[in-house]
C-alpha cells in the first residue's frame, strides 16, 4: 500500500504541518534474530518454574534436565542449583514452553561486608514470564539474569509494558516500530557487553510475556521487521510518556546531537494523567543520593534552576551547600531523586523547610515520540507511519535486514 500524505493539523490554535512520503508493502518475513535483555543485576536468588523440566547447562555446554522447580543462588565463583554446587560463572536455562522467573535482588545500593556477602540493602522481588533462553552470569556479589529472546518476541513484551494495549491500533504499531528500532540500534553497539538492552526505563520497559494480548500480537505482526532509519541506518528511537506541549532536542537533554531528534510542537497530550504534577522530597534524601553517585556535597541550602532548554525545561540547577556549590543537570536531579518522583525536568522549585517542592508538567525526557501525543494522533485518524515521521523528522521506514551500522551522534 502506497501512502503519500501531507497533514495540516489545527488544534488549540496551533498549526502543525507534517510531510510524509512512505512506501509500505507487506512486511517481509525476517530470519530469527535474538536480543540479550538484562532482566536484573545483583540477583541473590533466582527461582525458576516451568510446565515441564528445565534444561540447565553450564559454560562448557554440559547440561541436564531438572525438575520443574529450580532454585539458583550465587555461591563462591559459581552457583548452588537446588543445593548442588556448580563451579561455573554462567548457567543457561531453557524450558519447552518458556520459563517463569522470580528473582530477589539488591536495589543497587548494596555493598559487601568484606567477605563477599550482601550487607543491609533494600531487597526487591520480581516475577517475569519469558520465552527463549535465560543466562545467569556470576558478577560481583550476585548475578546478572539475561533473557536471550527473539527480537519480535521482545517487541511483544515491550509494547504492553510501555503503553496500554487497549490504545488505538495505529499507536500500538508506532510503539512496536519505535521499540524494534531502539533495540536494533542498541544491539549494533553492544558487542562488547554482556547484554544489548536493559528491561527498564534505562532502555525500554520489558516484562516478557506478561500483558501480551491479541492487539499487541497484531501490531507487532503487521509491522514485523520494520524499523526507522536515517540515511539507511537505524535511529536512536527515543520516546517518552508526555511532552506537555513541545518535544525536546536531544542535545539539550544528553549533550548529543541526533539530526532526527529535534523538538516539535505536541499539543496532543492534554489527556495524559502526567500532564501536570507536583512532587516533594527531603533535602537530606537528595544529599544522600548525590553522595552515593559520587557528587561531593554538604548540606543543601538552596536549589535553583540556572538554565533552561528551548522547550522551557530545566537544563541545569545550581545546588548551594555548606561546602560550596554544585551545578547539576536536570536529568541528574531526576536520577538522584527517582524518575517516578520527578517525572520530568519541566518544573519550578520551591523550598519549604526541610523539603523541596516541585511543580511541573509532562513525564519523561520528552525526546522523540510522545506516547500520549501519538495516542491522540492515532485517534484522529493518522496512520503509524505518519505519527512516526512527525516525531522523528527526516526518517524513513525500512526493512531492518537492509540497514547499515548506526550513525553516531555529534556532541
Amino acid at each position: 500500500m502506497d501512502v503519500s500524505t501531507v497533514i495540516s493539523i489545527c488544534r488549540w490554535g496551533m498549526a502543525v504541518v507534517v510531510g510524509v512520503l512512505v512506501t509500505l508493502g507487506t512486511a517481509p518475513l525476517q530470519a530469527a534474530q535474538s536480543l540479550r535483555v538484562l532482566l536484573a543485576a545483583d540477583v541473590v536468588k533466582l527461582d525458576v518454574q516451568s510446565n515441564s523440566s528445565v534444561w540447565v547447562s553450564d559454560s562448557s555446554r554440559h547440561g541436564k534436565a531438572v525438575r520443574p522447580a529450580v532454585r539458583i543462588v550465587p555461591a563462591g565463583k559459581g552457583f548452588m542449583v537446588n543445593g548442588v554446587r556448580m563451579m561455573h560463572e554462567q548457567l543457561t536455562l531453557q524450558g519447552e514452553q518458556g520459563l517463569t522467573l522470580t528473582f530477589v535482588k539488591a536495589d543497587g545500593t548494596a555493598g559487601t561486608n568484606g567477605r563477599g556477602a550482601i550487607k543491609a540493602a533494600t531487597i526487591q522481588r520480581v516475577t517475569v514470564p519469558v520465552s527463549g533462553l535465560v543466562h545467569v552470569v556470576r558478577r560481583g556479589v550476585g548475578a546478572l539474569v539475561i533473557n536471550q529472546v527473539d527480537l519480535e518476541e521482545y517487541v511483544k513484551g515491550v509494547v504492553p509494558a510501555e503503553v496500554n494495549s487497549s490504545w488505538h491500533p495505529e499507536m500500538l504499531k508506532a510503539q512496536a516500530v519505535a521499540a524494534r528500532t531502539y533495540a536494533l540500534y542498541q544491539q549494533m553497539l553492544s558487542a562488547n557487553r554482556d547484554y544489548d538492552v536493559v528491561a527498564s526505563v534505562q532502555d525500554q520497559v520489558y516484562r516478557g510475556k506478561q500483558g501480551v494480548d491479541g492487539a499487541v500480537l497484531k501490531a507487532v505482526e503487521e509491522t514485523r521487521g520494520l524499523v526507522l532509519t536515517y540515511q539507511g541506518a537505524p535511529i536512536y528511537a527515543a520516546f517518552s510518556s508526555t511532552a506537555a506541549g513541545l518535544t525536546e532536542d536531544a542535545v539539550n537533554v544528553w549533550s548529543k546531537d541526533y539530526p532526527y531528534l529535534k523538538g516539535v510542537e505536541c499539543p496532543f497530550d492534554l489527556a495524559s494523567p502526567y500532564y501536570q504534577w507536583t512532587a516533594s522530597f527531603r533535602k537530606e534524601l537528595l544529599e544522600h543520593n548525590l553522595r552515593q553517585q559520587g557528587f561531593p556535597i554538604g548540606m543543601i541550602t538552596a536549589l535553583t534552576p540556572s538554565s533552561f532548554s528551548r522547550g522551557g525545561r530545566v537544563a541545569t540547577l545550581r545546588v548551594a551547600h555548606t561546602e560550596g556549590e554544585l551545578i547539576l543537570r536536570g536529568e541528574e536531579l531526576r536520577k538522584a531523586v527517582g524518575y517516578m518522583v520527578v517525572p520530568s525536568t519541566q518544573f519550578t522549585v520551591e523550598s519549604v523547610g526541610s523539603e523541596i517542592v516541585l511543580s511541573g508538567y509532562g513525564a519523561g525526557h520528552a525526546v522523540g515520540m510522545c506516547q500520549w501525543g501519538a495516542k491522540e494522533l492515532a485517534e484522529l485518524g493518522y496512520p503509524f507511519s505518519t505519527i512516526l515521521s512527525y516525531y522523528y523528522p527526516d526518517t524513513q521506514l525500512q526493512d531492518m535486514a537492509l540497514t547499515k551500522a548506526p550513525i553516531p551522534p555529534s556532541s
